[in-house]
């Protein structure tokens, strides 16, 4: 029998009891899991209950139906990440091939750097991904039409989605860390953002005070709420420039929206 074969029955017989296994692509899922809840469930249950001085900030008109979703985004969430769980036992021989590593932990700027790429990278994956998913009639369909079956979205709907669409969003989050051969705790630092994004991008409110005005290069959730309300455009994850330079494929109302709050009209006066 061939060495490589020897090797792939090998590591499939000790999937379970590999140390790296648990530590690497197991615990990075979890941690995927809980960080999408920790920042998804304070913004819903805001949303849930809605106090006026939060009612302004709404982006669309129609209130947010947090009751009818919040069970069926729990189901999501919790499926979609067991089957990626099962996919990551499947494809191990090939994962643990990779350069994700426990070595020395880079400096803070090797960190900064690092995450600036794997946004720059996945951002550009995901758009065409996502226009992929929009343009090809088939995906949308019987994959990505699913997502949007919510189009007044809160927090919790960020996972509302086909599990293939989860696992090819999965697997973009983690090209930029296996190409750089990243320390694992850099992977975690980004999966965490990454889930940050995928939360707030859905939570349905422009507030001044959002903590992801922190981040300069990210747009808020205004520019995906409108993908959500308009269905077609708006197409990227952190950074809206894509749409402008491949292919114009902003929706006209975000840009409008954009205009009236720079001239210092408040939501609640755009809608």
């Amino acid at each position: 029998m061939p060495d490589f074969i020897e090797t792939i029955i090998h590591d499939y017989t000790t999937v379970f009891s590999d140390p790296w296994f648990w530590q690497f692509p197991a615990a990075t899922l979890a941690i995927s899991f809980v960080a999408f809840m920790a920042f998804a469930l304070p913004w819903t249950l805001l949303a849930y209950l809605e106090p006026n001085w939060l009612k302004p900030y709404r982006i669309q008109a129609k209130p947010i139906d947090v009751r009818s979703t919040f069970w069926p985004s729990i189901y999501h969430s919790i499926k979609n990440t067991a089957v990626v769980f099962i996919m990551l036992v499947i494809t191990w021989p090939l994962i643990k091939q990779t350069g994700i590593h426990l070595g020395d932990m880079p400096s803070f700027w090797v960190i900064a750097l690092q995450i600036l790429f794997f946004i720059l990278l996945d951002d550009f994956l995901y758009y065409w991904m996502h226009r992929t998913f929009h343009e090809n009639k088939w995906l949308l369909k019987h994959v990505h039409s699913i997502h949007h079956q919510i189009r007044n979205t809160c927090a919790i709907n960020g996972n509302y989605m086909h599990w293939f669409e989860f696992a090819c969003t999965s697997g973009l989050i983690l090209i930029g860390p296996i190409l750089l051969s990243s320390h694992l705790y850099v992977v975690w630092i980004w999966v965490v953002i990454r889930q940050f994004e995928a939360a707030d991008g859905h939570m349905g409110y422009d507030i001044p005070w959002n903590p992801a005005k922190l981040f300069i290069i990210y747009h808020g959730p205004v520019y995906h709420d409108f993908h959500h309300a308009k269905f077609k455009g708006n197409y990227s994850g952190f950074l809206n420039y894509l749409d402008g330079y491949l292919g114009n494929t902003y929706v006209k109302a975000y840009l409008e929206y954009k205009a009236k709050r720079k001239a210092g009209l408040k939501p609640e006066e755009i809608r």
